[in-house]
């Protein structure tokens, strides 16, 4: 899962400080979230996948399809 939040975010040309001000916490903290160091709230799942336009089962990794569901 962790691996895949940094995929999407260097995909895209993002430092974490973009991730983090959207989540409303501070780079550490998400640089932790990326890391596995804390989990992530499902709040914060639900508006990084809101983000990424996919599904949270994609980010945590029960899907490998990146498409939202409908």
């Amino acid at each position: 899962m962790y691996r895949r939040l940094r995929d999407l975010r260097e995909d895209r040309d993002l430092p974490q400080r973009v991730l983090a001000e959207l989540l409303h916490v501070s780079q550490a903290t998400y640089s932790r979230y990326e890391s596995g160091g804390l989990d992530i709230p499902s709040g914060a799942l639900i508006a990084l996948a809101r983000f990424y336009h996919t599904s949270i089962d994609y980010l945590v990794g029960l899907s490998d399809n990146p498409e939202p569901y409908r």
